[in-house]
C-alpha cells in the first residue's frame, strides 16, 4: 500500500465540538483551504467581536496546514457565543483527526501539542451544563425565604 494519496479520492473526517447546548459538526476533506460555517465563509461570522475566537485554531497551527483541506461546519443550538466556541472546537479537532487518519502520526502530535499549549478547551469539551430547577425555590439552588410567624 502506497503512502501517496490519489488526487481523485476524497478523504473525509467528521468531528464535533460542543459548548452547552450548541453542537458543531465539522466535515474535513482534502481541498484548497476553504472553511465554511453553515455555508458562509469564516470571514462573515457574526458577532464580529468573537470572529477572532473562530480563527484561533487557524492562527495557532498555521495557514499552511489548513491550505490542503476544506472544512465545512454545521452548527445548531445554543446561543451565539456557545456556537462560536463549538465551531472553534470542531475545527481544531477536525484538523487533528485529519492528520491522524490521512497524513502521519508525527504531524498530528505536533499540531495537538501546539493546540493544547494554547488552550485545552480547543480539543476537550467543557462538561458543565445548566442545572435544572427544583421545587421550593426560584432556581436550582436558591430557596424561598423561610418565615417563622
Amino acid at each position: 500500500m502506497s503512502s501517496a494519496v490519489a488526487p481523485n479520492t476524497k478523504n473525509i473526517v467528521q468531528t464535533h465540538g460542543k459548548k452547552r447546548t450548541a453542537v458543531a459538526v465539522a466535515y474535513t476533506t482534502n481541498g484548497k483551504g476553504l472553511i465554511k460555517v453553515n455555508g458562509v465563509p469564516l470571514e462573515f461570522i457574526q458577532p464580529k467581536n468573537l470572529k477572532l475566537k473562530v480563527y484561533e485554531p487557524v492562527l495557532i497551527v498555521g495557514k499552511d496546514v489548513f491550505s490542503q483541506v476544506d472544512i465545512r461546519v454545521r452548527v445548531r443550538g445554543g446561543g451565539s457565543v456557545a456556537q462560536i466556541y463549538a465551531i472553534r472546537q470542531a475545527i481544531a479537532k477536525s484538523i487533528v483527526a485529519y492528520h491522524q487518519k490521512f497524513v502521519d502520526e508525527e504531524s498530528k502530535n505536533e499540531i495537538k501539542k501546539k493546540i493544547l499549549d494554547y488552550d485545552r478547551s480547543l480539543l476537550v469539551a467543557d462538561p458543565r451544563r445548566c442545572e435544572p430547577k427544583k421545587f421550593g425555590g426560584r432556581g436550582a439552588r436558591a430557596r424561598f425565604q423561610k418565615s417563622y410567624r
